[in-house]
This record gives structure tokens, C-alpha cells and sequence, in this order.
């Protein structure tokens, strides 16, 4: 049904089948539809005033707001291997201690905040928690985490 480009994680048969939205036959019909949803992701990060970043309910919260109307599993954790990240049974367990080991490094300053974000980013993506818009929500949470906890700028991934 679609056609992925290099690099991409392809979406498994059985998660194809959590298309929402049917009449979408093309990969640029869906990323359409799930710009438009991740705009509205944009609007209620906006609006809502958790500062709790490093939590497993909003970083599920934040792909089913990015991605709900779009996937029926939206911020649920995959329940396949893919070509990126951990076993899928190992998702809970390798998130926890992301959540972890990324709070600590708040707490005691370990690294600038910069690091702390790339090192988060790296992790939640090596992770690999959805069975689709891991970098997308990676890029996303990042920056939240840089404006909330660390009163700083986005990063620019690489636009000039």
C-alpha cells in the first residue's frame, strides 16, 4: 500500500489495519493527514500546562494526540520487532529506565541541557516505542523538554 523511503520503518500488515481513515491509498495521502494531525498535537502542547515531561502517560499521550485520528493504536507501545529498536516486549522496561537515568541527569546537572535533550532524543528513538512516527514524536517531545524543563529554544534539526 505504501511505499517507504530509505531508512523508514515500514508499518507491519496488522498495524495497516489501524488506518482510520480508509479512502488514504498513498503514503503522501497519509502524511498529509498526519501533518494535519500533528498540528493539532502543536495546539494542545500549546495550551496544556504539564510540565511533566518525563512520564510514560504523556509520552503516550503526546504520539495519541500527534497521531489519533489518523492510527487506531496511536500511543500505544508496538507489539512487533521492527528494523530499529528494542525487542517490543522490552519497550516498558527500556522506557522506564530511560525515564530514569534522563531525571537524574536533571537533578544533579550531569550534563548541559543540550546533552540531557540529545541524549533523550537519541534513547527514546534507539527505543523505538510505535509501530510508526517514532522520529516525528521524538523530534516533538525533545523540544518540549528543552522549552519546559530547561526554559530554552528548540533545536533546529538541521534547517537552516
Amino acid at each position: 500500500m505504501f511505499d517507504y523511503p530509505e531508512g523508514a520503518t515500514p508499518i507491519d500488515e496488522d498495524e495497516k489495519e489501524g488506518l482510520l481513515i480508509t479512502h488514504i491509498t498513498t503514503r503522501e495521502e497519509l502524511n498529509e493527514w498526519e501533518r494535519r494531525n500533528i498540528i493539532d498535537a502543536y495546539s494542545w502542547l500549546d495550551r496544556t500546562m504539564r510540565r511533566e515531561v518525563l512520564s510514560e502517560n504523556f509520552i503516550r499521550t503526546l504520539h495519541k494526540k500527534m497521531f489519533g485520528k489518523v492510527w487506531e493504536w496511536a500511543g500505544e507501545f508496538r507489539k512487533t520487532d521492527k528494523n530499529i529498536g528494542v525487542d517490543w516486549h522490552r519497550i516498558p522496561t527500556e522506557l522506564r529506565q530511560m525515564l530514569q537515568d534522563v531525571t537524574y541527569w536533571i537533578e544533579h546537572e550531569t550534563y548541559p541541557a543540550d546533552e540531557i535533550c540529545a541524549r533523550f532524543h537519541h534513547r527514546i528513538v534507539y527505543i523505538h516505542l510505535f509501530p510508526n512516527g517514532n522520529g516525528r514524536h521524538a523530534r516533538v517531545i525533545t523540544d518540549h523538554l528543552l522549552e519546559k524543563k530547561f526554559d530554552k529554544e528548540p533545536f533546529t534539526w538541521g534547517v537552516w
